[in-house]
C-alpha cells in the first residue's frame, strides 16, 4: 500500500490586487501540504490557503506510518502539518498560517494593526498550549488526573469567553487568526464531548463562547472545511478508551 494518499489539487478563487508584488494564487508556484483529514492542525492549514485562494496539491500522511517525505521535511517534530512551497518546507500550523498570509494576496487573516496582531499571537498560543491541553486530558485522561484537567480547563476557558463577548469572531466581523486556530474549541471539543458525556463547554456556563461556536460551524466557509462529524465520532471513540496511546491533539 503506498505511504501516502494524493488528493486533487484543490482550486480556489483569486483574490488579486494588480499592483501588488506578492504572487497570484496559482499553481505557478508549486504548494503542497502534507496533512492528516482529522488533525485540527492540518485543517487550520487548508483554511487559512483557501481563505488566500491558493491552489495547492493536498498529501494524505498515516500518522500510524509516517511516509519519508515528511519525515525528511519535518525531521524535528516528525509531524503534520507541513506545507512546501517551491520545494521549501514549513512546519508547525500557525507559522505556516502566517507564512501564508505573508506570500499570498487575499483577505487578510493577521490583523494589520501591530498591537491586534501581537494579541491575536498571544490567544493562539493560549489556546494551544493552555486550553486546548487541558480540554484533551480532560477528556483522555480518568481519575483523579482527568478531573483536575476538568478544573483547569473550566478556568481557562473562563478567559477566551471573555475574549469573544460581544464579537461575531475573535477576528472581528471576519474570521480571522485566532478563529482558525481554536477549531479544537469550535468543532473537535463539541465531539469529544459528546463521546464522553462530558458537561464541561456548556451554553450555562460560557454563553458568548457557545454563541461563536455556532457561528462558526454554521459559517459556510468553516462548514465546507470541517470533516464529516460521523467520520471524526469513529476515529475519536477509541481515544476515550483506557490506555489509549495513539492520536494526541498536537499532531
Amino acid at each position: 500500500a503506498p505511504l501516502s494518499k494524493q488528493r486533487p489539487i484543490q482550486k480556489t478563487p483569486n483574490s488579486i490586487d494588480q499592483n501588488s508584488e506578492k504572487p497570484r494564487n496559482t499553481i505557478m508556484a508549486e504548494v503542497k501540504l502534507f496533512g492528516c483529514w482529522y488533525s485540527p492542525f492540518s485543517r487550520r492549514v487548508e483554511m487559512a490557503l483557501k481563505l488566500k485562494g491558493v491552489e495547492y496539491e493536498y498529501i494524505e500522511e498515516d500518522l500510524s506510518n509516517k511516509s519519508p517525505l515528511l519525515l525528511k521535511y519535518n525531521p524535528i517534530h516528525k509531524k503534520v502539518p507541513v506545507l512546501l512551497h517551491n520545494s521549501k518546507p514549513i512546519a508547525e500550523s500557525s507559522v505556516i498560517i502566517e507564512y501564508i498570509d505573508e506570500t499570498w494576496e487575499g483577505p487578510s487573516i493577521l490583523p494589520k494593526d501591530p498591537y491586534e496582531r501581537a494579541m491575536a499571537r498571544f490567544w493562539v498560543k493560549f489556546i494551544d498550549e493552555k486550553c486546548s491541553v487541558a480540554m484533551w486530558k480532560a477528556f483522555a485522561i480518568p481519575g483523579e488526573e482527568g478531573e483536575k484537567a476538568k478544573e483547569e480547563a473550566a478556568e481557562l476557558l473562563k478567559f477566551v469567553e471573555e475574549e469573544i463577548k460581544g464579537k461575531k469572531f475573535f477576528g472581528g466581523d471576519n474570521i480571522g487568526l485566532v478563529d482558525i486556530s481554536a477549531n479544537f474549541i469550535g468543532y473537535w471539543f463539541g465531539i469529544l464531548q459528546e463521546i464522553a458525556g462530558l458537561e464541561l463547554l456548556t451554553k450555562e456556563k460560557y454563553p458568548n463562547l457557545c454563541k461563536w461556536i455556532d457561528g462558526y460551524i454554521n459559517d459556510n466557509f468553516v462548514k465546507d472545511n470541517l470533516p464529516a462529524k460521523d467520520k471524526m465520532t469513529q476515529v475519536l471513540k477509541p481515544m476515550a478508551q483506557p490506555g489509549y496511546s495513539g492520536y494526541k491533539p498536537k499532531v
